[in-house]
């Protein structure tokens, strides 16, 4: 059985395991994700290696952490990307694929740093920047949603899908 078959295989219940742990740990969870866009108007994504697909960068808020803070960090993690100025809030998504207690914030970086792309490692198995005509086959439904209201001016809906 390949490296591929065994995550998904395994990822409904390691999803399941983190929820019920944010569940007992948190009354809710509150996360962060950025459309990065870079000077040839394409878009960062970013492939876990703990669930299928192609993804915006960001991740969970941390107890006493902003959100800025929070979406710094994770950039920073998964992209080595260091945003300049303020990133703008595109907007908040109930996340229900998750849990009914999950909401991401979205964010859009048009101005940034990154010196290299990272390497992967045991997160993050492949990154990189994508023309939205052609992102991967596997990019994920919400990820393309909040691409298209970014970048296409598509009306936001209230839930991620």
């Amino acid at each position: 059985m390949n490296l591929q078959s065994q995550r998904k295989r395994f990822e409904p219940l390691l999803r399941r395991v983190f929820h019920l742990y944010w569940r007992l740990a948190r009354g809710m969870t509150l996360g962060v994700r950025a459309v990065v866009v870079d000077g040839d108007n394409r878009v960062f994504l970013v492939k876990h290696s703990y669930v299928a697909g192609w993804h915006l960068p960001g991740g969970g808020v941390e107890v006493g952490e902003t959100l800025p803070d929070a979406l710094r960090r994770e950039l920073e993690e998964e992209g080595r990307i260091e945003p300049i100025g303020e990133p703008a809030l595109h907007g908040l998504f109930f996340n229900s694929h998750v849990s009914r207690r999950d909401h991401v914030a979205v964010y859009l970086i048009r101005h940034f740093r990154q010196d290299r792309l990272p390497e992967p490692n045991r997160e993050i198995v492949a990154c990189g920047f994508f023309d939205v005509a052609a992102l991967p086959a596997d990019t994920t439904r919400g990820t393309r949603l909040r691409i298209a209201e970014v970048l296409q001016g598509q009306a936001p809906i209230a839930t991620w899908r």
